[in-house]
């Protein structure tokens, strides 16, 4: 069992910087990835990283303007967001798998969530 805790949300103006952070409680997966949901709108895939060789992928609408990283001697990953949007807003997860790399950008295929932290931009 792998428990996840994030913090770092709050509430930014338009092109303002935040960023979030993930602990794990252990390090029995292979991914972790970062996941959004904004209101009236069903989760999507955000950002990930290979616990053990650290590559990285992002959806489109953020790869110019989010950095996903990891310490994993602190068993954490963190999530870098820059000039932060409106359309940014949402609730922002973490998420491990054990998933083969094929399946990092794929929700289901994660086993282990946090319970979420709120990102509201406005201005």
């Amino acid at each position: 069992q792998v428990q996840l805790v994030e913090s770092g949300g709050g509430l930014v103006q338009p092109g303002s910087n935040l960023r979030l952070s993930c602990v794990a409680s252990s390090t029995t997966f292979r991914h972790m990835g970062w996941f959004r949901q904004a209101p009236g709108k069903e989760r999507e895939f955000v950002a990930a990283i290979t616990w053990n060789g650290g590559n990285t992928y992002y959806t489109d609408s953020v790869k110019d303007r989010f950095t996903i990283s990891k310490d994993r001697a602190k068993k954490e990953v963190y999530l870098q967001m820059n000039n932060l949007q409106p359309e940014d807003t949402a609730v922002y997860y973490c998420a491990a798998s054990q998933g083969v790399l094929s399946t990092i950008r794929q929700q289901e295929i994660y086993r282990y969530w946090g319970q979420g932290t709120q990102v509201t931009v406005s201005s």
